[in-house]
Order: C-alpha cells, then structure tokens, then sequence
C-alpha cells in the first residue's frame, strides 16, 4: 500500500493476546465508536411517572432486542453460547439497578437517559476497580445494556456493521456482546479489539463461532483504517497492519497448514493419549459452563478434569440454591457419563462475597480470604455445595476438588463438612457416590513444600499452574509491567510440580495439571517427563497436546525433564522444550 506521494506505507507490528485460535488475511474494517447522547434535564414534577414508563418501555424494548440476538446467535454456535447474554438480561431483572434508576428520576426530578447514565457509571466503577479479571470483564455487559437502554429512550444510534457479505477483519476499541453477537461467520474473518482480555465474552463468543482474535491491542484501533490490509494469528496474538508481499505469503501459507493440520487431527478423536512406548496420559477439558460439554466431546477429550463451579454463580450474579446446583452438575455428569467429571468448589476471592454477606474490602484479596479459606468461613453455604456435588455423583463419574488447600488442615475440615453432608443425604435417602473420590488443587508454594502431609487425606492431586506460577514467582500476570517475569519453566516451578508428583505418587494418589501450561504443545513432553498422570487443557487444544504424547516416547520425555531440572533459567528450559517437541511432532511447527 503506497501513500498519496506515492512511498509504501509502513508496515505496523502489534501484540495482543491471542484468544481465539487461526489465521485471517483481509481489508479491516474499523468501526465507529458506540456512542450514546445524553443530554441532562431536570424535570417538573407533573412528568416524573411518566419519564419512568418512559424508562419502563425502554426496559422492555432493550429485552426484546437481546431475546432476538440471543435466537439468532443460538443458531450460529454449536455449543450454546447464546446463554452468554443471559448476563445482560440479569442487569435488566437487577431490582437494585433498576431501583436506583427509577429513584434518581424521582428523587432528582432527572430525565431517564441521565439516571441510566449515572447509575452505570456508578456500578462500572465499582466493578472496575475490583482486583479480578472476571468481573472487570462485566463491566462491559452494564455498559452494553445502558447504552441499548439510552439509544431506545432516543439517545443515539447503534455502531454499524457493514452490509453485504464483502469479507473483512472487524477492528474495534472493544465490542460490546451484543454486538459480538451479530457477527456473521464467514464474513467477519477475524476480530481485533484495543480491549479485552481471554474471559471477556468477546473471547468466548469469539472461540464458540470458531472466528480468530486478537485482544488487548491498545491503540491499534486508532492506527488503522478501514480498507487497510490485515494479517493477524489468534494463536499466537499478533496482528500486522500492511504486511509485506513475503508476510503475506507467510501467513497464507500458515493458514493452509494449519487447516491440513487441524483436519489431520481430526482423527485422533477415539484415539487414547498414548505414547509409542505406552505410557498412558489421561487428556481431559476444561469447563465452567454446561454449555462446553458438546466441545468436551467434539475435541475427543476423556471428560472434564476441571470445572470451574464459581463462574455459575457469577454469570447469575446470585447464589444458586442446591436444587439449581444440583440440577446443572448432574446434567453435565450425564451428558459425559462414563467419562469422569472433576467439580472443583468455588474459587470466589475476598473481593466477591456470598449474597447477603456485607462485603470486607481487602487490601490484597489475593493473598486473603479467598477460596477454600472463604468456603470454610461459611460452612452452611459450603455445605449446601457439597450436597450438591454429592448428589449429582449418583452417576458414579463425579470427583469433588477443593482450590487453593494451603495446609492438611483445610482438607481435613473440609472433609469434615462433606462427610456431615453425607450424613444428612443418608438421613434423607437420597442416592450418591459413597465412595467419591476427593482431591485438592496444589497452588501455592506452602501446598507444593507440604504435599507429601496433605496426601493421605486427598485421592488426587491436580496442579493448578496459573496461580501456582504467580505465587512462586510474586508475578501478577496480568500486569504488563511484569508480564515478562511470568515464566510456567522457571527452575523454582519446574522443582514445585516435580515435589508435587513425588509426594502424590509415593502415597499413591494420581496427579494432574489444569493450568494454561498443560494446553502449550511445546511443554507436553516436559510435563509427561515430570511424571503427570492427567492433563486438563480447553477442549480446542486436546488434539494437538494430544499428538505430542502419541508421537513422543516417555523415556525420551522422562530424558528432557531431567535435563530441565539441571537448567539454571527458564529460557533454558523452554530452549529445550522446543527443540524436544520439534523432534517428536515436526507437523506442529507452525502451531508453536
């Protein structure tokens, strides 16, 4: 592309973070920022009840519109995303955000765009500036609604996607759900935002519609322009803005192989995680929803080895009550059935409490009353959970994991509430899983040092990478002012997970790894040489983490652990990693 004297424009480089996996090569379209106009007017007494049927007709109006999306975008996924705009009608049916809309009306006599206005903003700063990704990212579900609110009452038009069916790369300084929702597979080849991290719904909506994307680009909505050629890899988190001819032929060429590549893959769905000298890995999913179960299956995953419990009660904004609770959790045990599923309790941190509870603001609530620890501090709430769970197990392929166990104390109290629940089941005679087998999360430095005191009291290990990293290495991976620090290979993590799988096996326990280091294809062959059991990975990279194992030979694995655990960094380490991984699966070059 030349400029208008006639030199080639400069080609322009971004990083983000890569959430939805692939490649896209097209013409951007940037789109307008959703802007909403809100004039403030004070009202005379005689129009205040009707300013708030105003709002009231609104209300229902904005409902009308997300049911709509929410049909067409069922008919659009394959794994029943469409429930992910359940969290915009939450904020229609909130009885106190609607509350404090209708009682600024009255009470400062205000127009109802401004009362929206100001009660969004007043609940996005709270939520804002909450130490915790997941309910930032909500955030944008309140402003989404208020802004679909204020463009019913009159107050501005709707960002506009364009019409046609002209391909192109969609880039935004974020999108809003609602939005997201109306993309047109096909058409919309990849999405790039200056926002976003991998649990905004963008992420998700994005991976359930199989579109590639790439988040957290900051500025680079502002730099480019509608019409400029784009290329951008969803897996790895990079976008180019006027790439060469040679880039361009790069990344099509990459497009194709990874097409070929997934297709090959394809194949490997019934086959075991086996190695060629048969070393058996058991290869699980990821979850926190029921709707992921149809990708559990479709990836050929061996059930669930992690789901996340927690996000149920944070997508309903409310505690679910143990018949809720007990309804979900079987209808996933079911669907999976005789495959195992692995029901972690909730990891809720000190900055979210239980409904009804008066919040305790905490200075650092990640190193405070979070998890295991808060469930422990409300045992009647715990309690009603492990009802559940226990229940849900009548189909004999449930297992209960408690998160973030520091010390044999906590299992032990812990194991204490959920015998008193079988207790009570018993009484009831209600049908469960007498013998369920129970096991703890190892995050922390303290759990991984100690392992070899919590065993006895647990059946199963299973190594929580993501926190256990940040722990060790004092790295908040989420600050990209030390982003660079947060190394899963570091000597330190590498003799933590190694200890971990000693203590687990020597008392004769299984051990696994749900963190995001299980699902890089380029560490498999470390962690399998380190002696894990299972790995827990999201469903869409079961098949490649699953082609590493079956190409490798465990004792060449067992070969480059042992030289990882001499290496004196991690670059080292991952060097090795590299090289290892090249050797056995030479086909997933172009996926590292």
């Amino acid at each position: 592309m030349t400029g208008a004297d006639g030199d080639r424009l400069e080609t322009v480089r971004f990083k983000g973070i890569g959430v939805s996996p692939g490649v896209a090569i097209g013409t951007a379209y940037v789109l307008a920022r959703d802007q909403v106009r809100v004039v403030e007017r004070e009202l005379p007494r005689a129009q205040i009840e009707p300013e708030v049927c105003r709002l009231e007709r609104a209300m229902i109006e904005t409902r009308r519109q997300l049911r709509t999306i929410q049909r067409d975008l069922d008919s659009k996924t394959t794994v029943g995303d469409a429930s992910i705009l359940d969290a915009h009608l939450m904020v229609l049916d909130d009885h106190s955000f609607v509350d404090e809309v209708v009682a600024e009306i009255r009470r400062a006599s205000r127009n109802a765009e401004a009362a929206v206005r100001n009660a969004s903003e007043r609940y996005t700063a709270i939520l804002g500036s909450v130490d915790d990704d997941y309910l930032r990212e909500r955030v944008a579900d309140i402003r989404d609604v208020a802004r679909r609110i204020i463009r019913n009452l009159g107050g501005g038009g709707e960002a506009v996607l364009p019409e046609g069916d002209e391909p192109y790369i969609l880039v935004s300084e974020d999108l809003a759900p609602s939005l997201t929702a109306t993309l047109r597979r096909g058409v919309v080849l990849g999405i790039m935002t200056d926002h976003g991290s991998a649990t905004s719904h963008t992420a998700v909506m994005a991976r359930a519609m199989e579109i590639p994307a790439v988040l957290g680009l900051r500025d680079a909505s502002g730099r480019i322009e509608t019409g400029d050629r784009i290329c951008m890899d969803g897996t790895r988190g990079v976008a180019i803005l006027r790439p060469s001819d040679a880039e361009l032929a790069e990344y099509g060429e990459l497009a194709e192989t990874r097409k070929s590549i997934s297709m090959n893959l394809g194949r490997l769905h019934d086959e075991p995680a086996l190695t060629r000298d048969g070393r058996r890995v058991v290869l699980s999913a990821n979850a926190e929803s029921p709707d992921e179960v149809e990708a559990v299956k479709r990836y050929g995953a061996e059930g669930i080895g992690l789901f996340r419990s927690e996000y149920l009660y944070l997508a309903r904004g409310a505690e679910l009550s143990e018949e809720e609770q007990t309804a979900i959790y079987s209808d996933v045990a079911s669907r999976l059935a005789p495959a195992p599923v692995i029901l972690r309790t909730m990891d809720i941190g000190g900055d979210k409490f239980f409904p009804g509870e008066r919040p305790r603001k905490e200075a650092n609530p990640f190193l405070g009353c979070r998890s295991i620890r808060l469930s422990l501090l409300y045992p009647e709430h715990f309690k009603r959970q492990l009802r559940a769970m226990l229940r849900a197990s009548a189909s004999r392929n449930v297992k209960i994991m408690y998160p973030m166990v520091c010390s044999a104390r906590e299992i032990i109290q812990a194991n204490g509430l959920l015998e008193e629940a079988k207790t009570e089941l018993r009484r009831e005679g209600a049908a469960f899983d007498a013998q369920i087998e129970v096991g703890v999360m190892i995050e922390t430095p303290a759990a991984a040092l100690t392992a070899a005191l919590i065993a006895p009291h647990a059946r199963f290990f299973s190594i929580g990478t993501n926190d256990l990293v940040q722990y060790t290495l004092a790295v908040d991976r989420g600050n990209e002012r030390v982003a660079y620090l947060y190394e899963p290979t570091h000597p330190a993590v590498l003799k933590l997970i190694k200890m971990t799988v000693e203590a687990g096996h020597a008392a004769g326990i299984w051990v696994g790894l749900c963190g995001e280091v299980a699902a890089d294809p380029v560490l498999t062959g470390l962690l399998v040489g380190l002696g894990l059991d299972e790995l827990s990975v999201s469903p869409a990279a079961v098949p490649v983490v699953k082609d590493v194992i079956r190409n490798m030979h465990a004792a060449r694995a067992v070969e480059l652990a042992a030289k990882a655990m001499g290496c004196k960094t991690a670059a080292e380490v991952l060097t090795l990693c590299r090289a290892f991984t090249r050797e056995v699966a030479p086909e997933l070059n172009q996926l590292m």
